[in-house]
């Protein structure tokens, strides 16, 4: 999931549940300036803060490991 698309899903639930971003930012302990920020996309939260607000939302932050493919050549030694 990108950045983009976590910000949409963020507003979305939010608009959801008629919660404002006033009540979201008292909810969550995160500066409402810092909410308005990153639902606007010009802020750059760390993960704890974005913890804090989905986590009110009802929402879970999931970080996974890719897996990685390696191409092998039959040719190479």
């Amino acid at each position: 999931m990108h950045f983009q698309e976590i910000i949409q899903t963020v507003k979305r639930r939010r608009e959801m549940l008629q919660v404002t971003q006033e009540e979201l930012a008292r909810l969550s302990g995160v500066g409402l300036r810092t909410l308005k920020q990153f639902e606007s996309g010009k802020g750059n939260p760390t993960l704890q803060t974005i913890e804090k607000i989905v986590d009110v939302l009802g929402l879970e932050l999931v970080l996974s490991v890719k897996k990685i493919s390696y191409a092998t050549s039959e040719n190479s030694i």
